[in-house]
């Protein structure tokens, strides 16, 4: 057995302690119609921070409009 070997039977044992076997891999609940009552409780906003980033985003572009293309380009 070479150094390499060694090294990866320890990786290997190491990940094996770190994340145990799974006996049951199957959800007791559904989880869908529980994330469903989430979103309909909490209506998504809108605040004073998001505001004024959206702003800036629109004063740089009004500003710099060749940014614009190599922004778009990123996305």
């Amino acid at each position: 057995m070479n150094h390499q070997d060694r090294e990866l039977d320890f990786i290997r044992r190491q990940l094996r302690s770190a994340f145990p076997p799974v006996h049951d891999p199957e959800l007791k609940v559904d989880l869908w119609p529980r994330m469903l009552h989430r979103l309909e409780e909490s209506p998504v906003t809108f605040g004073w921070f998001e505001s004024i980033l959206a702003s800036l985003v629109v004063l740089t572009f009004a500003a710099f409009p060749k940014l614009l293309p190599a922004f778009l380009c990123h996305l």
